[in-house]
């Protein structure tokens, strides 16, 4: 997969500290390559990933480490653009991990790459402002698409845990689920826009789904994360999953 046009609209991080030497910052080819780091605990994994995201031209690997300080520390030297991360636990730890990266690095981008697909996980990394959440299990060409929709300022939700969704995005909610929606004064209307949000699609598309202008359909997203409490499509996405508000 070419990730070439998301990275050139992509604003690169400064150059790191004075002394921290970065791959990747030769020539101006160079410098709109994206600079990744990945982040896990079991050894052969994040070797794995390295190799892997490292033989793309696209891409200058930073550094490989564990989670905890060191992705901190590292990353305040080395100031990737994307992180690749384990999502640890507690899930106190995991959330608080996330949050602390995002307010040093408020530009990069985190990708939560785990095998855990519990909901109250996936709502806790949204939450604390992961940009994506990629299963294990996922396909090399799940993480490619996370890595391309993060870039280009999108968010990104395992297959695994939304492609069924679209299939319901129509439907009216049971007797249970409407009960739970009325908990947070969803709309029908929001509801569907939730669910259009969870399987992927952005405000234009949503618009020509749902036959409405681009104007409402961000006057229903702006809504629902007022209602919900949240600040992107991420978070909407993984909440909405967490909550049953879309598991059709």
């Amino acid at each position: 997969m070419n990730i070439q046009l998301a990275v050139a609209n992509t604003p690169m991080h400064p150059k790191s500290r004075p002394g921290v030497t970065r791959t990747g910052y030769g020539s101006a080819r160079q410098r709109r390559r994206v600079h990744v780091m990945v982040a896990d605990e079991q050894g052969i994994i994040r070797d794995a990933l390295c190799a892997l995201l490292g033989a793309m031209p696209e891409i200058s690997l930073v550094s490989g480490t564990a989670t905890g300080p060191d992705v901190l520390r590292n990353s305040a030297l080395l100031r990737p653009d994307v992180v690749t991360i384990e999502f640890p636990k507690p899930l106190e730890a995991g959330a608080a991990l996330i949050a602390a990266m995002k307010r040093q690095l408020p530009e990069t981008r985190v990708i939560v790459l785990t095998f855990h697909a519990e909901p109250h996980l996936i709502e806790a990394a949204m939450r604390a402002g992961a940009d994506a959440y990629v299963l294990k299990k996922d396909g090399r060409e799940d993480l490619l698409q996370a890595l391309k929709s993060v870039l280009a300022g999108k968010s990104y939700v395992s297959p695994r845990l939304s492609g069924r969704v679209i299939r319901g995005a129509w439907r009216k909610p049971d007797d249970g689920k409407q009960r739970k929606v009325a908990e947070f004064d969803i709309t029908y209307r929001e509801l569907q826009v939730i669910r259009l949000i969870v399987h992927g699609h952005r405000t234009r598309e949503i618009a020509a789904l749902l036959s409405l202008s681009h104007k409402t359909i961000e006057k229903h997203r702006a809504s629902i994360m007022r209602k919900l409490g949240l600040r992107n499509s991420s978070a909407v996405a993984a909440y909405a999953i967490a909550q049953g508000l879309v598991d059709d």
